[in-house]
């Protein structure tokens, strides 16, 4: 059974660098999905409030006889929750969903700048870290500019910032940014939500290795020091995302990932989400 490495975090904690995201799967998906991906040895997964399925990631994790303290579970409070005694209320909620009494990360899922109330947000994700409800906090979807607000005006920095990123984008401005103030970097839609798969470069890397395009581009972030979170509801393609920790790619082929780097974006700029 593959088993994902550990990467540590600036506040000391540890996360598997690979896991499995649910976003646009439903409750019953996501029981399913959980218990497949914890049954391949994936021990960390990633919701959201948006996503509408913690209640199913809690009882596949539960269902699945792994105990509660070697999985990590992630989660985020959506911007309609924005501000300091309302994320307090969404986390509360989050938390009763999953069935759990304490999460190992929360982020802010969005900056919402036209909002302008991530700074209180932030701030109530540092209390909730203080009561001990939260082990570790970032942030998701944050440019530099954005984190150079919360450096200036909250107290504790992110241990992560989660973004998209994958060949298409390849973040090196916010990556470099996150490197520079101990800021861990996590991918969403590591794989382009499936569009890169077809890329001409990435079948032929997948041939020479014989391995799939997703392994390729899995293995390359990993590389990259990245944490991961690729989706998937498939048995088999679960299975195969974690199947990449005995392969390597050499220098020429990620130089030929690196030369695919377009800007071109699945979701969002986090600038344009209100």
């Amino acid at each position: 059974m593959p088993t994902s490495p550990l990467v540590t975090l600036s506040d000391g904690r540890a996360i598997p660098q690979l896991g499995l995201g649910v976003y646009k799967v439903s409750d019953g998906e996501a029981t399913d999905a959980v218990g497949h991906a914890l049954e391949a040895g994936y021990r960390h997964i990633d919701t959201a409030a948006f996503y509408e399925n913690e209640r199913g990631v809690g009882e596949g994790i539960r269902s699945s006889g792994i105990a509660r303290h070697e999985v990590y579970v992630a989660s985020k409070v959506w911007q309609n929750d924005h501000g300091y005694d309302e994320t307090r209320r969404a986390f509360d909620a989050s938390l009763s969903k999953l069935g759990f009494d304490y999460l190992d990360l929360y982020l802010i899922h969005w900056p919402a700048p036209k909002q302008n109330r991530y700074v209180e947000t932030w701030r109530a994700l540092e209390s909730l870290k203080a009561d001990g409800v939260v082990r570790s906090i970032g942030v998701s979807n944050f440019h530099p500019h954005h984190l150079e607000r919360l450096a200036q005006e909250g107290g504790e920095t992110p241990v992560i910032n989660q973004v998209e990123l994958h060949p298409w984008l390849q973040q090196q401005t916010t990556r470099q940014y996150d490197a520079a103030h101990g800021i861990a970097t996590e991918a969403w839609s590591p794989l382009a939500r499936g569009r890169i798969l077809d890329d001409p470069t990435l079948a032929a890397l997948a041939s020479k290795h014989d391995r799939s395009p997703a392994q390729i581009v899995l293995r390359w972030q990993l590389d990259l020091g990245n944490i991961v979170i690729p989706k998937s509801i498939t048995p088999a393609r679960i299975i195969e995302n974690i199947d990449v920790f005995d392969f390597a790619l050499d220098d020429d082929d990620r130089a030929r990932i690196a030369a695919l780097d377009s800007g071109q974006r699945t979701g969002k700029d986090p600038d344009d989400l209100d």
